[in-house]
């Protein structure tokens, strides 16, 4: 199996036979999906919500979905911290995108950080490998993550528990793509202020 075939086996039917053939193992498929997602991020997080909303309810589902996304980003964050130090990690501090991210990170610490993560399509992988390198506290850190991943797991949950709904109801079909499109509008809006912001701090503009 090459990667693309990899990545195009993560449809919603597929994840959807997958949490409820390992329904047996309780919540534990609910939790790791999300988790997994934390490491690698071409994986479809967005997916990975909503299948959870369908399979154990609204609110379950979100919770899972929810501890999952968490623990799989401060698990990456706490990695970082450890180990972004040694000299084989040395190449990520030079990366210029990097390093503008992570002055803007240590000059205003939670506020850009829970602003990144209240939206799926902005790069949270790359804000937890960030702010793993910074000086952010842990706890400012871990407050960001999980009130940011809470506003965006939540709205992904709402959006997405009734598939039935989407395909019986056109209008709630069209409704769930404009919210997801204004989803992903807004948060690449607030990633290139933020670029922009840093760039104009970094050349003293």
């Amino acid at each position: 199996m090459d990667f693309e075939t990899f990545k195009e086996w993560f449809t919603m039917e597929n994840i959807m036979t997958l949490i409820n053939e390992y329904r047996s193992f309780g919540p534990l498929p609910g939790i790791l999906l999300p988790m997994l997602e934390a490491f690698l991020p071409f994986l479809p997080l967005v997916i990975f919500v909503m299948a959870n909303a369908n399979a154990f309810g609204l609110w379950l589902g979100f919770l899972l979905s929810w501890i999952g996304a968490c623990a799989g980003a401060v698990l990456v964050f706490l990695f970082f911290r450890k180990f972004g130090q040694r000299r084989i990690l040395q190449f990520l501090h030079r990366h210029p995108k990097v390093e503008k991210l992570m002055n803007w990170i240590d000059q205003h610490g939670f506020g850009p950080i829970f602003l990144l993560l209240c939206f799926p399509f902005t790069p949270s992988a790359l804000v937890n490998i960030v702010a793993g390198l910074s000086n952010v506290s842990i706890a400012q850190y871990m407050l960001a993550v999980f009130t940011g991943k809470m506003v965006m797991i939540f709205t992904i949950s709402f959006v997405g528990y009734d598939l039935n709904a989407l395909i019986k109801q056109p209008v709630r079909t069209i409704v769930v793509t404009l919210v997801i499109f204004i989803l992903w509008y807004v948060g690449k809006r607030i990633e290139v202020r933020l670029n922009k912001s840093i760039k104009r701090e970094h050349t003293g503009g």
